[in-house]
């Protein structure tokens, strides 16, 4: 199987292929917070790309989940962190759910083949799915505003680790090289790796560091969230 890796959804139109499968990953919190919900037993997310389109659905009575900018919007429900979705909170509900990069993420990476949302929390089960379905994966990573960041590409390079560890692998560009390397410098402690990074001081200073801890711990959930193109919903590959 083959691996790539873009490290930017600015970038994105220069790594897709045909037939690719796509993981989506918003380490810090997106796709964490959308693992957590499906492993609480929401029965799905429908994820829209404006805070317009969310409240459209709050209007109609759905369990919304929205932020911007790492805050909780006023109308919402919920915001962006997973500590939001507790079990009594979401199980049976479909949740909408927009966010400033990751539901952007998944919206530029619909039409692939699969699309799947990944995260440290659901690492192994995911790398076990795709080494068995996919030949080319490429990592969407969601970024910040289309920059790069450090803990979306981590995530890059301890995912060739879970693959390798479970099958043939082929890093298919110098982008999962890097992050591969990078992986390897801070894999012993990621938390105290990434206390520098931009993300995490945006965390700090809107007073969710804590939810950091949980975002980096591996294999919390074995869900793997899938896009399904014919109702645009995410939901657990069963």
């Amino acid at each position: 199987m083959t691996l790539d890796l873009c490290p930017s959804p600015a970038l994105y139109p220069f790594y897709k292929k045909e037939n690719d499968s796509v993981i989506i990953v918003d380490i810090f919190r997106a796709s964490t917070t959308i693992c957590t919900m499906l492993h609480n037993g929401a029965s799905a997310i429908i994820t829209v790309p404006t805070i317009e389109d969310a409240m459209k659905y709050k209007a109609a009575g759905y369990l919304v989940g929205a932020e911007r900018q790492t805050r909780r919007c006023d109308f919402a429900d919920f915001g962006n962190s997973p500590f939001d979705y507790s079990r009594e909170k979401v199980l049976g509900k479909e949740i909408v759910f927009t966010t400033t990069n990751g539901t952007m993420a998944i919206e530029m990476g619909r039409e692939s083949r699969m699309l799947y949302i990944g995260a440290f929390s659901n690492i192994a089960a995911l790398a076990n799915r795709c080494m068995k379905e996919s030949n080319r994966v490429v990592i969407l990573c969601a970024g910040w505003n289309n920059r790069i960041n450090m803990e979306d590409t981590l995530f890059g390079g301890a995912f060739a680790e879970a693959l390798s560890a479970v099958g043939d692998l082929t890093l298919g560009s110098d982008a999962i090289k890097m992050a591969s390397a990078l992986w390897q410098e801070a894999k012993h402690d990621p938390l105290a790796y990434l206390q520098k990074s931009d993300h995490y001081q945006r965390l700090i200073d809107n007073g969710v560091e804590s939810d950091a801890r949980y975002c980096l711990q591996h294999n919390t959930v074995t869900v793997v969230p899938v896009y399904r193109s014919a109702d645009r919903k995410i939901s657990a590959l069963v």
